[in-house]
């Protein structure tokens, strides 16, 4: 059976491109942890000391320990992922086939080699669960391990970057990075080198949210009472008659009768003239959050503020905000306070946070559809690994209806004959909105249910906890419980174990995988199955019509498409990560300075100051690098010359601001103020976003119109 399994791995190995033949590994390590089973905790920690320990021995020594402080098993599957890691590759298992346990195997391991080890999860509850279900296998091998949450003291987190292993958020880790890079004091950092990377969930932190810039900001930009006078300009416009909406683009557009009637509202003369690029924006954001954002679809209001909802999880994106102007614009649109926005004063992407680590490893239950935008961006292959026992869940055909109506009627005719048999159901649904709705259908026919939304994702794991329990109904968005189980209740296996129901298709196939893989765990009973609309925003936005029975062909094509414009945008970014990387190690050393002969607090000061400018000085850039391409030029060559030019400049002055700290005109009793973090969407080219988006959206239904099925 193991060497079955060895070869099977090994041929899945080599064709995603790797080379290492595992069957060896697997039997060495079972050979040795058999040795090892009768040792004493004394034993085991003696030998772990030993640095650096072979990988067979250290799998073999994590095992053993494993089974004698958890009682945990560790199966040859979680050997292969642990294996797999190990050389730097992303391991796909499948929900409940024990990827937590299989993450300490490849942890201790790299630890032994020298290198400090973060684990990245997908949020603080499994940052801290993780760390303490798994610190005593840690303590046992004799390694420390610590982990970072959101609302954790500047010590604390010291404390925990200083361990061996930390488990944290990469958001958290992202931020702390920026604030060391505004330290005025060693004393002031916590982190030390980056070593290594485990990615749990790694489709979701490498994929979904790699684009998203982490922003660390401070000063004062108190909005004007103009965005308030714009969001009822904007209120006050007609569709059609003043604006037309590009549905596909997510972009609005103003008609010649719209740009008259703001022309004369504001005075301003002709809107499109060089002098109102300014007011220009500010209306366009206007107009963006008062038609293309919708309430309880983007965003929620609670604890009067704007809370984004996730597109991938259905959570609370906790601390995230749209670009300056466009958050401003919303709360003007929903009357509340405007919140200051501030000036940046660095910024980082989670692509360039990973690019970091020496090493980086992930672990995942879907990564397979998304292998080559894995290898073409970070260079690291997918190996899928076999369950532990086989799936032997239903994956029923997607039925289709003509109308969102039937297919909601449908869904609950589904969920109220399943729920009468005493089956659990587990619906997937696509927003805040459309879970209040089923909810409300459900509770209409005297139907008890859950809903597991943004609105109370902070009961996300009790409740996806209780989803397999007979006659159990739960209404979820994306969020579905990604790092919870969810364990059958008596006699539901009999009656054909969770039943998963999903209410639309995403642009990516993995987050309908994610779904569907909410049942069916170590091959328990389970059946899953998609009702879709021809109204449906995914089949509405592409344009599919009849495509729709073609789901599957679809989502590949806009995959690649999504892929291209994702590598488009590093492109632009990419040149401003290699300067980012060469001011932070400058003022590093600066800071090292100022410790060994008491210099040059100004210069440091300087070097902000400079970089905050330039970033301005880039996004103002980007803002309208789309103009360009009107005349004929080439926006990157145009963007990445000039960026340069700006770059050359910075580098001149923060020059003179070391050699000549007291001339740089920064005091030494200067007052950086107040300074908070937050995380802003991907949208850093504004309008050209949009505009290559759209051109995207047009590529993809050529493609669908001409491409095999």
């Amino acid at each position: 059976m193991l060497a079955k399994l060895a070869r099977k791995i090994t041929a899945l190995w080599e064709k995603a491109g790797g080379q290492t033949p595992f069957e060896r590994s697997l039997e060495e390590i079972n050979r040795r942890r058999a040795e090892l089973e009768s040792a004493s905790k004394e034993a085991l920690a003696h030998l772990a000391r030993v640095r650096p320990l072979p990988l067979e021995e250290s799998f073999a020594l994590s095992a053993v320990a494993a089974e004698r402080v958890l009682g945990l098993r560790a199966f040859d599957v979680q050997l292969l992922g642990a294996l797999a890691m190990a050389n730097g590759k992303i391991a796909e298992m499948q929900t409940g086939e024990g990827k937590t346990l299989t993450a300490v195997l490849t942890v201790a391991w790299l630890v032994s080699q020298g290198a400090p080890v973060h684990v990245l999860t997908a949020n603080d509850y499994l940052a801290r669960r993780d760390a303490e279900w798994m610190g005593g296998i840690y303590r046992l091998l004799g390694l420390s391990t610590g982990y970072i949450t959101q609302t954790m003291a500047e010590e604390d987190r010291r404390a925990a970057y200083a361990c061996d292993i930390t488990y944290a958020t990469p958001n958290e880790v992202g931020f702390d990075y920026l604030r060391d890079g505004l330290a005025l004091d060693p004393a002031g950092l916590v982190h030390r080198d980056f070593g290594a990377a485990l990615i749990d969930e790694a489709d979701s932190i490498l994929i979904d949210e790699a684009r998203i810039p982490l922003v660390i900001a401070g000063g004062e930009a108190p909005p004007k009472e103009l965005v308030r006078r714009l969001a009822g300009l904007a209120r006050a416009l007609r569709r059609y008659e003043h604006y037309s909406v590009d549905e596909h683009a997510r972009n609005v557009l103003l008609t010649d009768a719209g740009a008259a009637v703001v022309e004369a509202a504001l005075g301003c003369g002709n809107l499109y003239d060089e002098h109102n690029l300014g007011l220009f924006t500010a209306l366009s954001d206007a107009l963006h959050a008062e038609v293309l954002l919708r309430r309880d679809v983007d965003y929620i209001l609670g604890d009067g503020a704007i809370q984004l909802v996730d597109e991938f999880k259905g959570r609370v994106a906790v601390e995230r905000r749209w670009p300056a102007g466009l958050q401003t614009a919303l709360e003007a649109k929903e009357g509340l306070d405007l919140r200051t926005q501030g000036r940046i004063l660095g910024s980082i992407t989670l692509q360039s946070l990973v690019g970091l680590y020496e090493f980086v490893c992930g672990m995942t239950g879907t990564a397979a559809t998304q292998a080559e935008e894995f290898r073409q961006v970070f260079g690291l292959d997918v190996v899928v690994i076999p369950t532990n026992r086989p799936v032997i869940r239903l994956d029923q055909p997607d039925i289709v209806f003509p109308a969102r109506a039937q297919r909601d009627a449908a869904v609950a005719d589904e969920i109220r004959r399943a729920h009468q048999a005493g089956r659990p159901v587990l619906v997937g649904t696509a927003s805040v909105a459309d879970s209040e709705r089923l909810s409300r259908k459900l509770a209409g026919c005297g139907i008890p249910h859950h809903v597991l939304n943004a609105r109370n994702d902070t009961e996300e794991a009790a409740i996806v906890a209780r989803a397999g329990e007979r006659g159990a109904v739960t209404i979820s968005t994306n969020m579905a419980g990604r790092g919870t189980d969810i364990r059958l209740g008596g006699g539901v296996a009999e009656l054909g174990g969770l039943y998963v129901i999903g209410t639309t298709r995403h642009e990516a196939r993995r987050i309908d995988h994610q779904l569907r893989g909410r049942a069916g765990r170590q091959g328990d009973a389970g059946e899953s199955r998609f009702f879709l609309s021809r109204q449906d925003d995914l089949v509405e936005r592409y344009g599919l019509g009849q495509a729709a029975h073609a789901m599957d062909h679809v989502q590949r094509v806009i995959e690649g498409a999504n892929l291209e414009i994702r590598k488009t945008l590093w492109k632009y970014d990419r040149l401003i990560e290699q300067q980012r990387r060469m001011v932070y190690e400058i003022r590093r050393q600066v800071l090292v300075v100022e410790t060994e002969c008491a210099g040059p607090r100004a210069a440091m000061l300087k070097i902000d100051e400079l970089w905050s400018d330039y970033l301005a000085d880039v996004a103002e850039m980007k803002s309208g690098i789309h103009w360009i391409s009107f005349g004929g030029k080439n926006p990157l060559d145009t963007f990445l010359h000039e960026a340069a030019a700006l770059f050359a400049e910075v580098e001149r002055r923060i020059e003179a601001a070391i050699q000549d700290p007291a001339g740089c005109g920064m005091p030494d009793s200067y007052q950086r103020g107040a300074t908070w973090t937050y995380v802003t969407t991907d949208q850093p080219l504004g309008d050209m976003n949009q505009r290559l988006a759209r051109g995207i959206v047009n590529r993809v239904r050529e493609l669908l119109r001409t491409s095999p099925r």
